[in-house]
């Protein structure tokens, strides 16, 4: 039974011509406290703590949709995975292209990760390729283990393991450059979710995808299953609390929700619901309190999950003024 059960989230966004993939990483909040969302060729920018919002790049139609969006670790560069295997860094501060990476991918790139100066990108060819952002041959390593696309990329917080998810239905562990340290392959479906817990360094947490419905808990050093959870639905995205020892998951059918879960015991202790189609894509805020949710309802959602909003409203944006919001009805 549930102690706790929110119904509807703080606020509801358009998010017109929003992606309806599986496989794709459309939404990332920065360290900067932005917000970038990707619909269809187009990347949008809302900056919580002005509540200004502006238009990154509109991709051509010969390299796009965008596949994916990730922030690098200073706030300000953010990179763009296409659908023509390239990948674009951008500068936001001053809303100039600063370079594209070519060559690495043969597909669409709908995987990226930050690891300091590295970017990691992964693709629909089953590649798994660091780029070194500061030279000219950026290619340094590549990884091969997924013979099918690489959906799910996610740096350790120390920077040392690099987990991978892909369609192939299991779940890479790496500190190597060219191997996998750990194949993991006890889901049944495609990997996208995965999350590193931000209190104890080599548990992982990943979820299958509509053919699985699990969340299960990895040892990386020891690459042995720790537990498995049967959520009854399709697994799209993962959140560690990174105050409490929690754990958030988004869904597909048949609920459409996002559930919290207590860690380790994984008793939920609230569902939120609204959305009508699959939850594809989670982002946490800077401050932790805050978690944004796009789904294949072309809404953007934002709900105080992990924290009292009352403190989450003193550490970002206003949460009663809606004004700030109102760019996503304009971007049709």
């Amino acid at each position: 039974m549930l102690s706790i059960c929110w119904q509807t989230s703080e606020r509801t966004l358009d998010a017109p011509d929003l992606v309806d993939d599986f496989y794709l990483n459309l939404l990332d909040w920065g360290s900067s406290n932005v917000l970038a969302i990707a619909l269809g060729s187009t990347v949008y920018l809302w900056d919580a703590s002005t509540g200004s919002t502006s238009e990154l790049v509109t991709v051509d139609e010969e390299h796009g949709p965008v596949t994916s969006v990730n922030w690098a670790p200073d706030g300000r560069h953010i990179a763009i995975g296409l659908n023509n295997s390239e990948v674009q860094l951008w500068d936001s501060a001053s809303n100039k292209q600063l370079r594209t990476l070519k060559g690495g991918h043969r597909c669409r790139v709908g995987s990226l990760a930050w690891n300091d100066h590295i970017l990691t990108t992964g693709g629909m060819d089953g590649r798994i390729i660091n780029n070194d952002v500061r030279i000219r041959d950026h290619i340094v390593e590549t990884y091969r283990g997924h013979t099918q696309e690489v959906c799910g990329l996610k740096w350790s917080a120390s920077g040392k393991q690099l987990a991978s998810g892909g369609w192939d239905r299991s779940v890479a562990s790496s500190s190597s450059p060219t191997q996998y340290l750990h194949r993991l392959e006890d889901h049944t479906s495609a990997v996208k979710a995965l999350a590193w817990c931000p209190f104890q360094s080599n548990l992982l947490a990943s979820g299958g995808g509509g053919g699985d419905r699990t969340i299960k808990f990895w040892n990386t050093h020891t690459g042995a299953c720790l537990n498995s959870v049967d959520t009854g639905s399709q697994v799209c995205a993962l959140l560690w609390n990174k105050n409490e020892r929690e754990l958030l998951s988004s869904h597909g059918f048949t609920q459409n929700q996002l559930t919290l879960w207590k860690y380790p015991s994984m008793v939920k202790t609230a569902e939120l619901t609204g959305h009508t189609s699959r939850v594809l894509f989670l982002a946490q805020s800077p401050d932790g309190c805050t978690v944004a949710s796009a789904a294949g309802d072309e809404t953007l959602r934002f709900w105080n999950v992990f924290g009292d909003p009352n403190e989450a409203a003193k550490k970002s944006a206003p949460k009663k003024n809606q004004e700030p919001f109102a760019w996503a009805n304009r971007i049709r």
